[in-house]
C-alpha cells in the first residue's frame, strides 16, 4: 500500500473520529443520532471504495480495542455488539458501497451524488443495522424499522452535505 492510501485511510478514521465531538442525541431503541457517519460518507465518497472502506475498518478496530472514539465517548468491544453495532459493522461496507458508485456513477453530477451516497449511506447501512438492531434489541423488527424512521430525515441532510463537501473538494482540488 503506497503512503498517499495510508495517510487518506488514516485521515478518514480521524475525521470519523473527531465527528464524535458533537453530543450524540438518544432516542429510543438504543442507537443515537450522531454525525458520524457524515464521516462514513464522507471516507466513501473522497477517499474511494477501498481506502473508504479500510478506514472505517481501522476506526473500528481502534473502537474495539477500547478508545472512546464513538460519540458520547462510547468505546470497547462491547459498543460493538451492543444496539448499533449492526450499523457500525455496517461502516466499512457503507463506506466501499459508496466509493464504488460514486466514482463509477456519479460524475460531477450534484443529483448522481446525493443519491449514490444515500444508496450507501443509508440504504445498505440500515439494510445490515436494523436487522442486529431487532435481534440486539429484542424488539420486532416492525419495532425496528419504525424506531429508524426517525433517523432517516438526519441521514438525508448528512448525505446531501456530504455530497456538497464532495463536489467542493473534487472541484478546488482536481487530484483528490
Amino acid at each position: 500500500m503506497d503512503t498517499k492510501s495510508i495517510v487518506y485511510i488514516a485521515l478518514f478514521a480521524a475525521l470519523t473520529a473527531a465527528l464524535a465531538l458533537f453530543p450524540p442525541i438518544q432516542l429510543p431503541g438504543g442507537v443515537p443520532i450522531t454525525a458520524q457517519s457524515l464521516g462514513v460518507m464522507l471516507a466513501g465518497s473522497l477517499a474511494g471504495a477501498k481506502r473508504g472502506g479500510l478506514a472505517m475498518v481501522l476506526f473500528l478496530a481502534l473502537v474495539a480495542a477500547g478508545l472512546p472514539l464513538l460519540a458520547g465517548g462510547r468505546g470497547g468491544i462491547g459498543v460493538l455488539f451492543g444496539p448499533s453495532g449492526g450499523f457500525l459493522f455496517a461502516w466499512p461496507i457503507s463506506a466501499f458501497v459508496i466509493g464504488y458508485c460514486v466514482s463509477k456513477f456519479a460524475g460531477d453530477n450534484l443529483v448522481k451524488l446525493i443519491g449514490w451516497i444515500i444508496f450507501g449511506g443509508i440504504v445498505v447501512m440500515y439494510a445490515i443495522g436494523i436487522p442486529w438492531l431487532a435481534v440486539a434489541a429484542e424488539m420486532p423488527m416492525t419495532k425496528a424499522l419504525t424506531v429508524m424512521l426517525a433517523y432517516i430525515p438526519g441521514d438525508v441532510i448528512k448525505a446531501v452535505l456530504a455530497a456538497l463537501i464532495t463536489r467542493g473538494v473534487r472541484r478546488a482540488l482536481p487530484g483528490f
